[in-house]
């Protein structure tokens, strides 16, 4: 394998990364635990105000689906004007857009930039890996994305905006982290950059149909996670290293 020699054990990299998502996930958006934000926003306080109206209406979307869901219905639970949404988000479709981003930089805020990390690829795809398991394993997500493929049929535009908003930002970033000369030197030739974020993808998530149709009772621990990220790492880079 032609890879840089790591500046630091990659188990102390998944370690610091673990450690700091535990934070991130106690202050998730919680989207599955849909009782109502402690109190209303005072009306100068405009960051609370729109935090209020995301959690409102992700919670409308998960409990009642996200066709049966009105803008006038998402506005009088959140206590704003119809007008408000639209200046701001122009429409349903883009407050969903803007409730799934806020929940992705929940996860990669903290992440150093993939276009730009110095660090070997071993370390920069273990810190993604990380985050993003912790992020697809949240109920709430889960059951984000099984009203999604519920309703993608009937709802084309709630199909089309999550994916935009989620996968595709996701497929994105790796792609652009592959398209880098400096990794992709190390990488086997053939291999286009959207097709090596795909096998990524799904060597790190595994049975994905799996984790949609039978959500598991218990999260899994954070030593779990850990190991299916470094098996499923393992896989990847047996596959596609020079």
């Amino acid at each position: 394998m032609n890879t840089t020699a790591p500046s630091k054990p990659a188990d102390q990299t998944a370690e610091h990364a673990s450690g700091a998502l535990s934070e991130l996930v106690a202050n998730d958006l919680e989207l599955a635990c849909c009782g109502k934000v402690a109190g209303r926003p005072r009306a100068a306080d405009k960051e609370a105000r729109l935090e209020s109206l995301l959690h409102t209406a992700a919670c409308l979307f998960l409990e009642k689906g996200y066709g049966k869901v009105s803008l006038e219905m998402i506005a009088r639970e959140a206590h704003v004007a119809v007008r408000t949404i639209y200046v701001k988000f122009g429409g349903k479709a883009g407050l969903l857009n803007a409730v799934i981003a806020k929940g992705r930089a929940r996860y990669f805020s903290g992440m150093s930039s993939m276009e730009t990390d110095t660090r070997p690829i071993e370390e920069i795809l273990m810190d993604f890996s990380i985050r993003f398991v912790d992020l697809v394993s949240v109920p709430s997500f889960v059951s984000l994305h099984r009203m999604v493929i519920a309703e993608a049929k009937s709802t084309p535009e709630l199909a089309t905006t999550f994916n935009q908003a989620g996968p595709v930002q996701t497929r994105e970033l790796l792609s652009r982290l592959f398209s880098r000369p400096d990794i992709k030197a190390q990488l086997r030739s053939e291999l286009p950059p959207e097709m090596l974020a795909v096998h990524l993808i799904n060597c790190i998530l595994g049975d994905q149909l799996t984790r949609l149709l039978f959500p598991p009772e218990q999260q899994p621990t954070t030593e779990e996670k850990l190991r299916r990220v470094k098996d499923g790492l393992d896989l990847f880079f047996n596959g596609v290293l020079r």
